[in-house]
């Protein structure tokens, strides 16, 4: 099919299922054992309920400022992608030539050059819904952080917290499955030279994703921290540890 060879196909194969099964994995894993996300949204929490005593609260919405900064790069940054695929399936051949040239290049028919292109297109613009939908949450995040209970309405600050907490953590992990989408689509770029060099990209990203997810020194060091923050943080004012 349109020139596709069998490992062509597998390839195609290993990136769908490892990409699928390895967010349905991580997604799953984080409420058993802890990861980035969970280490993340503890130490979130903690930080929550310390601003719940604060009467001053710049520094917050600076701080979720400056992740809604680094969302938007990446939401405009993937636009600037797309609009470059764009030029490449308009006009191939030049692209065609240059990447013919390269070592361990396999020859592909226009039509599977044409089905590479707009693969890695639908990559980077999953990206882009996933980085505009955590850029709104983020904004959601700081409209809470402005409508958060004063100091003294104490009865009203764990909810309060937890409810920040709550949806800057679902923030961070459309942000998170956006990044996954750049990993992938950077290891989806060797197919145009071999599809059996696309199989091993794949494998080696899902390496580093789980080392960094799970098993990297950055979690044990937030994982040693965060029950430690989180209790700091709740200690006397009544909430519960």
């Amino acid at each position: 099919m349109y020139g596709a060879t069998v490992f062509d196909l597998a390839g195609l194969a290993v990136l769908v299922v490892g990409w699928v099964g390895y967010t349905a994995f991580a997604d799953r894993a984080e409420r058993k054992s802890p990861n980035l996300i969970s280490a993340m949204h503890r130490h979130r929490l903690a930080w929550m309920r310390a601003m719940m005593k604060r009467e001053l609260r710049m520094v917050d919405s600076q701080i979720t400022d400056i992740s809604v900064r680094n969302v938007s790069l990446l939401a405009s940054t993937s636009v600037l992608i797309l609009g470059a695929l764009t030029a490449a399936l308009m006009a191939p051949e030049g692209a065609r030539m240059f990447v013919s040239n390269l070592p361990f290049v396999v020859q592909t028919t226009r039509e599977l050059w044409d089905l590479k292109v707009l693969g890695l297109a639908v990559v980077f613009v999953y990206g882009f819904f996933k980085f505009a939908w955590a850029l709104r949450q983020f904004n959601y995040a700081a409209v809470l952080i402005g409508a958060a209970p004063e100091p003294s309405e104490t009865d009203r600050h764990e909810f309060a917290a937890r409810q920040l907490a709550d949806v800057g953590s679902l923030a961070v992990l459309s942000y998170n499955r956006g990044i996954r989408a750049y990993y992938f689509g950077v290891a989806m770029m060797s197919w145009f030279l071999n599809p059996i060099l696309l199989i091993i990209a794949i494998i080696w990203v899902l390496a580093v994703l789980y080392r960094r997810e799970f098993r990297s020194r950055t979690l044990k060091v937030l994982t040693r921290g965060a029950d430690a923050a989180a209790d700091s943080a709740s200690s006397g004012d009544g909430t519960p540890r």
